[in-house]
């Protein structure tokens, strides 16, 4: 594996890294959690750029600086609400990774960290989530790129032993 994943505790609007990610809605105008937190934290002038992007789509991934953040840029992915994981959750969720690590290695950045995506209101279920977020990662970090470092950062103490749990 050429980069490494790590795993942590924290607020992951407070990371100095190259992009974090949003776990956005399809709006991109931000909401609650995790995307209004990053709303907050950067500003204004998110909203502006987010307001040119025309929305995104469930999995898909769209960039934009990251303003008053310590990140340069937000990477905006939709995650699947869960319906019981007979509509394709799993992929879609899957896809969020896959196209937020896509984007920025295509843009030649370095560092990237997520947060959970879709465990909170969406309701994907915690275990099956970290266990597509660390295989989509892992296998990213296969494939040769700009892209050293990825974290996923963890809200809770639950989270982050789930994770560590799955890297051991």
């Amino acid at each position: 594996m050429d980069g490494k994943l790590q795993v942590l505790q924290g607020d992951i609007t407070k990371l100095d890294v190259d992009a974090i990610v949003n776990a956005a809605n399809t709006s991109l105008m931000g909401g609650g959690g995790v995307d209004g937190a990053i709303h907050r934290a950067a500003g204004l002038e998110l909203v502006a750029e987010c307001m040119t992007l025309n929305g995104c789509r469930t999995g898909e991934a769209k960039i934009t600086q990251g303003y008053r953040l310590k990140a340069r840029h937000v990477i905006h992915t939709v995650g699947p609400v869960w319906h019981g994981g007979g509509n394709g959750e799993p992929e879609l969720l899957r896809a969020c990774y896959q196209n937020s690590l896509a984007l920025a290695a295509k843009h030649g950045l370095q560092s990237i960290a997520f947060p959970c995506i879709s465990t909170g209101v969406y309701l994907f279920p915690a275990d099956q989530a970290a266990e597509i977020a660390v295989e989509a990662v892992k296998a990213f970090l296969q494939t040769p790129s700009a892209l050293k470092t990825v974290i996923v950062c963890c809200f809770s103490e639950a989270d982050r032993k789930r994770y560590e749990s799955l890297l051991c």
